[in-house]
């Protein structure tokens, strides 16, 4: 679906984050920034609000944050409403995009200053994927944890992907609620499992599709972070892979009825991840778990560059926590190979990672945080310029 040679040599569009202005978001009351068209680092000390500022533009991409699944949680202190607002320079136009909610308020969004009427048709607008500490739960965590990923993914690059998954968590919620009464219908349940088998049929295709694609550009960037020798692999776990849905739904019927839920479906789809033949979570040492959550999160970008013919924003919180000095030059020197566009970085140690970006001529904007209390960025940071290159 999507050879490597021709994901890394082809030209496509680029859209970049130029402005981001926030008003009472977390622990940012009033905080303005201006963005160049590569990288820029976010340091300060644990709480002086790096990780919040990654958040505010991931509500740019997804209507929501990364940090807090509560929208009014993201109000400063006691004030009455927060805004996120963004520009970005895309090819030949300028987008605007803004985030607003009042307490006791619907969320508001908008681009150029028009309301979207459902929030979903804003998704895959502007590609991101961010990488964050929190996101060890994607190896760690349940089988939900990795759906949510692939439905992430996904969703970014096929809407009837989207619609196809509300339908069919709609119509599941009707079932589960009519698996607990006494003595269910059997016609609507025959109707319930018609719909869920029509719904489940494009979204197993599109995550069959979606794991082809992402375990060889794994294999890639895991090699190029750990520098070893080892075998990787992601495999795709459905119940589907056994047949039909309506027919595994009428099989498992009973069972059904006695667990009062429906115990067969996408809905139960998983991510086996393997390292040389065995589980990660289970073998993976800590270093090998973070330089997969990475290389899984890479993978999960040249998919949504390919797919949208557009290079997504590239979020990397903290990420050099638990990797050595080797993995850590390895991540950054994929960077500076421009294969990335733009990136924004937080890191809790100034020296470590402008050195680091320093040493291998990577052009960057600093930012040292906690701003000023009456100051808009543009007095707060500093760029550095790639060093000019010499001719052959």
């Amino acid at each position: 679906m999507f050879p490597i040679k021709a994901l890394r040599y082809a030209i496509f569009a680029t859209m970049f984050l130029t402005q981001l202005s926030l008003i009472n978001f977390r622990s940012h009351p009033d905080a303005r920034l201006h963005f160049g068209e590569k990288v820029a680092v976010f340091t300060g000390r644990n709480g002086s609000g790096k990780t919040n500022l990654l958040d505010a533009i991931h509500y740019l991409s997804f209507c929501k944050g990364f940090l807090n699944p509560s929208d009014v949680q993201n109000i400063h202190l006691k004030e009455g409403f927060f805004l996120v607002e963004g520009k970005f320079n895309s090819e030949d136009s300028i987008i605007s995009l803004s985030c607003g909610l009042k307490r006791g308020q619907p969320k508001v969004f908008k681009r150029n200053g028009k309301e979207y009427e459902r929030l979903s048709e804003h998704i895959g607008q502007i590609p991101l994927v961010a990488i964050a500490p929190t996101d060890i739960v994607l190896l760690s965590g349940g089988s939900e944890e990795r759906r949510k990923f692939m439905d992430s993914v996904i969703s970014q690059y096929d809407r009837s992907y989207l619609d196809s998954l509300i339908r069919y968590n709609r119509v599941l919620k009707q079932r589960n609620v009519l698996l607990r009464q006494g003595n269910p219908d059997q016609t609507m349940l025959e109707v319930f499992d018609m719909q869920l088998a029509e719904f489940a049929s494009p979204i197993f295709e599109a995550r069959t599709k979606f794991i082809a694609a992402a375990e060889p550009l794994l294999l890639h960037y895991y090699t190029q972070m750990s520098g070893e020798i080892e075998r990787v692999n992601m495999h795709y776990a459905s119940q589907l892979q056994n047949g039909n849905l309506e027919n595994l739904l009428k099989h498992s019927l009973e069972r059904d009825l006695a667990m009062q839920y429906t115990t067969e479906g996408i809905h139960k789809d998983d991510i086996e991840l393997q390292i040389n033949g065995y589980s990660l979570k289970r073998f993976a040492s800590q270093g090998q778990q973070k330089t997969m959550l990475i290389a899984l999160k890479l993978a999960q970008f040249d998919v949504l560059h390919q797919a949208k013919k557009l290079l997504p924003l590239l979020l990397l919180d903290d990420i050099f926590e638990k990797l050595d000095q080797q993995r850590i030059t390895a991540l950054l020197n994929l960077i500076a190979q421009g294969h990335f566009g733009q990136i924004f970085i937080t890191d809790s140690h100034p020296q470590r990672v402008t050195e680091i970006l320093g040493s291998i001529d990577c052009a960057f904007d600093h930012f040292e945080l906690p701003f000023e209390a009456s100051n808009s960025e543009a007095e707060t940071h500093e760029t550095h310029d790639q060093k000019e290159e010499q001719p052959e």
